[in-house]
């Protein structure tokens, strides 16, 4: 899985004429960006000669071109799938004879650009993609080579291109502030060319093209080395965790005592720090008021969030509290009694797109609970563009199509097994991604799903608030081997590498926290599937405690078992999977 193998490219870039043959490079030498026609700048990949042309950014003519030299990006996080982050990249400027500049920054792992309007980008020598109809809260699939998508359609990011010699490129776009709308794709004449446009008046922030094969893909941290660095100063504060949520089994429970109760007290036996009081706390029954709610959690030593509508997208016939952030004013005074009251964060939800009016609210929604210091988890809104290293208290996002779909319509039933292997590949490569995972029972309509791929779910998307879906009944009922296992379940990692898979078809990933090692695969097929575990770029301690959860071959009963050493190979059930904990 390393990039160096591309030794054995096929496509030689060739035709360059212009300002300079090979305009600029990535500080490993990797990654190519090349002026060809004095109009168009070309990406590859690949060493020397022998490289993959991946895309052509047809910007217009270019008059002159300023390198600006080598930089590099070092920082950390606090949620995502990696605690240090690091990055090189060289950067340059080609400026346009419409008086635009493009600057473009050519990383080792991709490239970001920044400046250049009314243009589009050529995919031509993509031979798969996986693509997602654009919707204002990025709740869809990404099936594999949509080849009647019509002109104009609007694709979402982020955008998925296989080439030859296993190499990928995904697209999407980092470093969002006040002045920015989101961009999103369009597509053009034919299904390798794509218009660039963001959702308005105002310019969109940095694309990005993570760059290599799937390991570089599900590894990268592009998407927040091209982002602002941190506004926050002091982040002690801000402590990623698991929580029991009540949504997803109830519906309208956020508004009954009785169930929230509940949920606090599986948030205790299973050791979890969250419990997450969705909507319609604001109509609580029985002559309770949420204060109730929060103060038992407390007395529990849970950490309770709460949920609010945002009140620009959803609105008429949609659950409140409404009308209460709009404004500096109502959210001082609204953040600063969640404070008073032992409030740990916010979910605020159902937003209306991606313009510059909901990109500058969800700024002044993030700086303003960062003043009261609570998380903030936003829902139907757009995907993380950097924000999260920006506003380190954006703990998650969802823009996903996730579990709670399994309470709306029965399409998820037959669609979540391969969906679930093709987001590590696609959504959850670009920042955390409230899916809600975890549900051995049924919501309104079934899953097909075994217990041991909704287990693996837990690890397998990061989110940095990771909310179980399950009731507590169905959680308290597994084997004690289970529930230690979500006591102990991290949800920000030190470190994250991809073991193996392909969309749609199966995934295994490991992810570090501290000297524990987490693997998790499923199986997105209808039939049964031998998984190999090649782990040979982990540094395993020989010493280490091995536990593999996995299902039993009757899908209905755990297989778990103690192991001297980590199994390279597990057979797993249709819709199946696994988990591995390594411990020191």
């Amino acid at each position: 899985m390393n990039r160096l193998s591309l030794a054995s490219s096929l496509m030689i870039l060739g035709g360059i004429t212009g300002l300079f043959a090979s305009a600029q490079s990535s500080p490993n030498g990797l990654i190519q960006v090349n002026l060809i026609n004095d109009s168009t700048l070309a990406v590859s990949n690949g060493i020397g000669n022998q490289r993959v042309t991946l895309m052509n950014i047809e910007c217009g003519e270019v008059a002159t071109v300023k390198n600006k030299g080598k930089s590099k990006v070092k920082y950390e996080m606090v949620t995502g799938k990696r605690h240090h982050c690091s990055n090189s990249y060289s950067m340059a400027d080609y400026i346009l004879e419409n008086g635009d500049t493009l600057t473009v920054k050519a990383f080792n792992d991709g490239i970001a650009w920044s400046g250049c309007h009314d243009y589009k980008i050529n995919v031509k020598d993509a031979s798969h993609d996986w693509l997602m109809t654009w919707t204002d809260s990025y709740e869809g699939f990404f099936p594999k080579d949509r080849n009647d998508i019509a002109k104009d359609t609007r694709i979402g990011y982020p955008s998925l291109f296989e080439f030859n010699n296993d190499m990928f490129m995904l697209l999407s776009e980092s470093g969002l502030d006040r002045f920015n709308a989101a961009s999103s794709m369009y597509a053009g004449d034919n299904r390798n060319i794509f218009h660039i446009c963001p959702d308005g008046s105002e310019n969109g922030a940095w694309q990005v093209a993570i760059i290599g094969h799937l390991a570089d893909i599900v590894e990268s941290t592009l998407i927040n080395d091209a982002a602002l660095p941190s506004r926050i100063d002091d982040t002690s504060w801000i402590k990623p965790g698991v929580a029991s949520w009540i949504y997803w089994a109830n519906n309208h429970g956020s508004n009954d005592y009785g169930i929230i109760k509940s949920y606090v007290d599986m948030a205790r036996e299973l050791r979890l720090p969250y419990v997450l009081i969705d909507a319609e706390w604001d109509e609580m029954k029985d002559g309770y008021t949420v204060l109730d709610a929060v103060n038992y959690a407390k007395s529990n030593g849970i950490k309770p969030m709460i949920w609010y509508n945002s009140s620009v997208g959803w609105i008429h016939g949609a659950p409140g509290p409404k009308f209460r952030l709009n404004t500096p004013e109502d959210r001082e005074r609204e953040f600063a009694w969640c404070k008073e009251n032992g409030i740990a964060g916010v979910k605020i939800d159902f937003f209306s797109g991606d313009t510059n009016m909901n990109i500058n609210y969800m700024v002044d929604l993030l700086e303003c609970a960062a003043r009261h210091k609570l998380l903030v988890n936003f829902h139907g809104a757009t995907i993380p563009r950097g924000l999260q290293r920006t506003y380190p208290n954006l703990i998650s996002v969802e823009a996903v199509y996730g579990a709670e779909w399994y309470n709306n319509v029965p399409t998820f039933t037959d669609m979540a097994a391969s969906h679930n292997a093709t987001l590590p590949f696609t959504r959850n490569v670009i920042g955390s991604m409230d899916y809600t995972p975890c549900a051995f029972t049924n919501s309104q309509h079934p899953h097909i799903t075994t217990d041991g791929h909704e287990l693996a779910l837990t690890v397998l998307f990061e989110s940095g608030i990771q909310h179980l879906a399950d009731r507590p009944e169905s959680f308290l009922s597994q084997p004690q081997e289970i529930k230690d296992f979500l006591s102990e379940l991290p949800s920000a990692w030190d470190n994250t590498v991809l073991l193996g898979g392909y969309p749609a078809d199966y995934i295994v990933i490991a992810r570090q926290k501290g000297s524990d090692w987490y693997i998790a695969g499923i199986n997105g097929n209808d039939t049964e599937k031998e998984i190999e575990i090649d782990h040979s770029r982990l540094k395993i301690n020989k010493k280490a405690k091995v536990k593999v959860i996995s299902d039993n071959h009757d899908e209905k009963s755990w297989l778990i078992k103690d192991a001297d050493s980590i199994p390279t190979k597990i057979k797993t059930n249709p819709h199946g999977g696994f988990v591995i904990h390594i411990k020191k």
